[in-house]
């Protein structure tokens, strides 16, 4: 398991490095936790070690996720603009079959 100190969480309005809440001392964002744990049904420990996280900081994470609903509805929604965004502006098209 991480040896990694327990940081915290750095929301979104406060980090120089993310527009969302992330991991602080990481680049990994309370998404991106959730995503891991909840979705793709990893086990918090298995996110710790994977990640070189601290365990507390996973439950951190998931926490803060769960307190702040809409702050996390406003980022998966610029998440999702972001991304139609981008496949607008992609000049790149699929192979035709």
């Amino acid at each position: 398991m991480s040896t990694v100190a327990v940081h915290g969480i750095v929301p979104g309005d406060e980090s120089a490095i993310h527009d969302e809440p992330h991991i602080e001392g990481s680049r990994i964002t309370v998404r991106y936790v959730r995503s891991q744990v909840e979705e793709c049904d990893l086990q918090p420990a298995t996110v710790a070690d994977r990640y070189d996280i601290d365990l507390a900081d996973v439950y951190a994470a998931l926490a803060y996720y769960h307190n702040n609903p809409a702050e996390m509805r406003r980022v998966e929604r610029d998440r999702e603009r972001a991304i139609e965004t981008a496949e607008e502006m992609t000049t790149l098209s699929p192979p035709d079959e």
